[in-house]
């Protein structure tokens, strides 16, 4: 297991992290318990890693309340690759709805985000590496 308190991705991490491959995130509850859910992984060019959400949920409101957060992809395939970063999360409205389109044509092959109500806001969460675990991808 490659573990570094690297705070960017190399460039293996980061083509691991543009393949279709889903995450767990997790992040804390009021309580400080964990609460994890799957989300689509984003991760551009410059090798900041996102994903989208929207407001209502209850990702947003954890992470505004506390911006720590951890999210893992593995492999479908072979679970000995995987990616872990521990961080803080940044949430941001600006670009949200292209991203999830983009996204929407990454896992699946849809031009559009096919579940998108009419009044929901969606919101990108930019995630800022405190610390960076994967292993198969050294």
């Amino acid at each position: 297991m490659a573990e570094s308190a690297a705070k960017t991705l190399s460039e293996r991490q980061r083509a691991f992290l543009a393949e279709p491959y889903v995450g767990v995130v997790t992040t804390l509850r009021e309580d400080g318990s964990p609460h994890s859910t799957v989300v689509w992984v984003d991760v551009d060019e410059g090798g900041v890693v996102s994903f989208n959400t929207a407001y209502g949920r209850r990702k947003p409101r954890n992470l505004e309340r506390d911006p720590r957060l951890s999210l893992t992809v593995v492999d479908p395939s072979d679970p000995y690759r995987w990616i872990s970063i521990d961080g803080k999360a940044e949430l941001t409205t600006e670009g949200a709805d292209a991203q999830i389109d983009r996204l929407a044509k990454k896992y699946l092959g849809k031009d559009e985000y096919p579940w998108r109500s009419p009044e929901e806001r969606r919101v990108t969460v930019r995630v800022r590496p405190e610390r960076i675990s994967s292993y198969g991808l050294e």
